[in-house]
């Protein structure tokens, strides 16, 4: 959470985080920011102190909203600092933030975060790092920096906006049934009164529209994959592919806050009208896993557990899993869970190798989505929820829907 900001910097021998970018769909600037139109600008908080935005004038109103410390980068005179600077507009930034630092006084170690274009920031921060000897510039590991260690735990604010996208996300799931189950069928694929035939594209446009209405967005797209795209885990689908009765359909739905806010991961399996025993005797083994392994999920214990425990029980089913086979591309090939926030996948992270050392604690956000791929059979299945880990240890699934297999036509 933010109150563990300052002694996890502590830890991590910060003195400074210099944070990046925009404040929208830059979950580090978010996090400080709230959804706000701060389109390019710097946070810097120093270890016990109150973080400081800088803005630009156009955009001083909305860095106001913030309630954070504000300064407006045009008291630096950028035009001034482009002069002085030759027209040079790296070494101008350089010299901005030379100002910015010896102004507030920043020594010492200073954490780097944010969303940018990668080229000339790497430029303006090594001109920055030359020219300022008390100063050191870090790259943290991004699993495990001081901002995705805080951000791996969240406040009642932060649940109960995860919680209202739960909500939508569920209305729109059965928006999603609904229009699928409300077609008929010819020659085995959907066709509307028309008799025209339906398609995953038209599928996903409708899902964005839905999202759009109650407020969110879908900038990571949605996997609606049919057949053989089914049994890749990430294959988003192919726009042009027919929808038909009896193969498994993997529909993984990942939306935001509108402007990059916090998003709800939630995956089901359907299959239209009748599913083949293959794929029912695949979805009962995703199904028994899944319940099993939720209810042994205890606070203030290893992640990777979890993840060992998945691969062993799929294993004993006569699966393949990653536990033995690190380069599997069918059976279970992925880690059980991952964290949820200000980005879709964010700590804490469910891998079975004995480097990880991420504890599932009270007030993590998690997914829990055991499942199985056979790409050559055409087959897929996943089932996704969210779950909040209380601070008293309890489990809560952030928004409920039926995990049928089939959708009756």
């Amino acid at each position: 959470m933010k109150s563990d900001i300052d002694h996890l910097m502590k830890d991590a021998n910060l003195d400074s985080l210099l944070v990046i970018g925009p404040a929208g769909h830059n979950p580090y600037m978010t996090y400080f920011t709230g959804l706000v139109h701060v389109t390019r600008g710097y946070l810097l908080k120093k270890r016990d102190h109150s973080p400081v935005l800088f803005h630009r004038s156009m955009e001083r109103d909305e860095a106001a909203s913030t309630d954070l410390q504000i300064k407006n980068l045009d008291d630096y005179d950028p035009i001034k600092l482009l002069e002085e600077a030759g027209g040079d507009q790296i070494q101008a930034d350089a010299m901005l933030l030379q100002r910015i630092f010896k102004e507030f006084d920043v020594r010492g170690r200073v954490g780097l975060y944010g969303k940018t274009e990668i080229g000339p920031h790497y430029a303006t921060l090594h001109l920055v790092g030359e020219t300022l000897p008390d100063v050191e510039l870090v790259g943290e590991a991004s699993s495990r920096s001081v901002l995705t260690r805080a951000r791996t735990t969240k406040d009642e604010d932060e649940i109960a906006r995860i919680r209202k996208m739960g909500e939508i996300t569920s209305t729109v799931v059965a928006d999603v049934a609904g229009f699928l189950t409300s077609h008929q069928v010819k020659d085995g694929v959907l066709v509307d009164r028309q008799g025209e035939v339906l398609t995953v594209g038209e599928v996903k446009r409708r899902i964005n529209l839905w999202l759009a209405m109650r407020g969110a967005e879908n900038p990571e797209g949605t996997i609606f994959a049919i057949g053989r795209d089914a049994g890749v885990p990430h294959s988003a689908g192919t726009d042009d592919d027919l929808v038909p009765i009896g193969k498994p359909i993997v529909f993984d739905i990942y939306p935001c806050e509108a402007g990059g806010g916090y998003f709800h991961d939630f995956t089901r399996t359907w299959c239209l009208g009748y599913a083949p025993d293959e794929v029912q005797e695949v979805y009962e083994d995703v199904l028994d896993v899944f319940e099993t392994v939720y209810k042994a999920l205890k606070p203030n214990t290893p992640c990777r557990d979890y993840q060992v425990m998945t691969c062993e029980m799929f294993e004993e089913k006569g699966h393949p899993t990653v536990l033995n086979n690190p380069k599997t591309k069918e059976g279970y090939v992925h880690s059980l869970a991952h964290g949820v926030g200000l980005a879709v996948h964010e700590g804490p992270y469910f891998s079975h190798v004995e480097s990880n050392k991420d504890q599932l604690l009270p007030g993590s956000v998690i997914t829990h989505e055991p499942g199985l791929y056979y790409p050559d059979r055409e087959l897929g299945v996943r089932i996704e929820d969210t779950v909040w880990v209380h601070p008293d240890g309890t489990l809560e699934i952030l928004a409920e829907y039926p995990k049928d297999l089939v959708l009756k036509m």
